[in-house]
């Protein structure tokens, strides 16, 4: 049965291995629906993918008889690959990521010394959203907010009372995103923070990842109004000094991702791996001493 228009029905599907969560927001059995932040399965050490967390969408998308409308990220992801296209063959929809990963394709087109044909246009992606665009997922209506500081691209989704957040923020108790990636700033996010927090207090709020302290089970779901109380980077009260301060001393302690580059290798380009070289292999590369 169909639920209210500005209360969507959220399914997050949790990761255990990038500790990332996909959503899957739509207003009931058989209408639209819009996926968010897939993953694709990569094993570093052999570099094989697998389609394991990506089937788990399917299965879900499948068995509630939906349509997939759009398949979205909320930014170029540095810790895990997305499963983006695979899931565009199997279930259709447009991917879509916010208007400044072209940004983010210059810094990293060069830091890979990519091959030419590749242009940092963001014609890799189906869609591009402006800030503040709309966007439809069947009767549901979304909204695109540009919440930069973690990587200039990054975007929230807001469908109803509903925001996906990228990793703008994370569960109270766990804080907010790292700012020392190619083009993240502490002052920028600050303000992204403030534009999210500015919400209404009963604002649904779904992080992309959790990393929980010990003894805490996997949480993703979150209100404005707990981020607001509890969050303990970006509380009421922490002030802008206070928070870039806090962030810069953090972030200067903190070891690169494990995945970083072979996700952002795949990820600037919609989820597609790079073209294959002359003896047919696909290969990813490993800039020394550049990050």
């Amino acid at each position: 049965m169909p639920t209210h228009p500005s209360r969507p029905q959220v399914q997050g599907l949790f990761d255990p291995a990038t500790w990332t969560v996909t959503y899957v927001v739509h207003n009931g059995p058989g209408t639209p629906a819009a996926i968010i932040d897939s993953v694709l399965d990569y094993d570093p050490k052999s570099g094989r993918t697998r389609t394991a967390s990506a089937d788990r969408v399917i299965e879900y998308v499948k068995a509630q008889g939906l349509t997939v409308e759009w398949i979205l990220e909320t930014h170029a992801h540095a810790d895990h690959l997305s499963a983006a296209p695979y899931l565009k063959r199997q279930l259709g929809g447009r991917i879509g990521i916010g208007g400044r990963i072209t940004q983010v394709q210059q810094v990293f087109k060069g830091l890979f010394h990519l091959e030419p044909e590749f242009h940092p246009d963001g014609s890799q992606f189906d869609h591009l959203f402006a800030d503040g665009e709309t966007l439809r997922i069947g009767a549901l209506e979304g909204r695109v907010l540009f919440v930069p500081g973690h990587t200039p691209a990054c975007a929230a989704y807001q469908v109803g009372d509903a925001v996906f957040v990228g990793d703008t923020l994370f569960m109270p108790d766990v804080g907010t995103a790292r700012c020392d990636f190619p083009g993240g700033d502490a002052k920028t996010l600050y303000a992204s923070v403030q534009k999210i927090l500015s919400l209404p207090g009963d604002t649904r709020l779904f992080m992309c990842h959790d990393y929980p302290p010990e003894g805490r089970a996997v949480r993703f779901e979150t209100t404005v109004a707990e981020q607001r109380a509890h969050n303990i980077h970006v509380h009421a009260g922490v002030s802008e000094a206070q928070f870039v301060a806090m962030r810069t001393q953090r972030d200067a302690t903190l070891d690169m991702p494990t995945l970083i580059l072979p996700s952002v290798q795949v990820n600037i380009r919609a989820g597609e791996m790079p073209p294959p070289e002359a003896n047919g292999v696909r290969y990813l590369k490993i800039p020394v001493n550049a990050l």
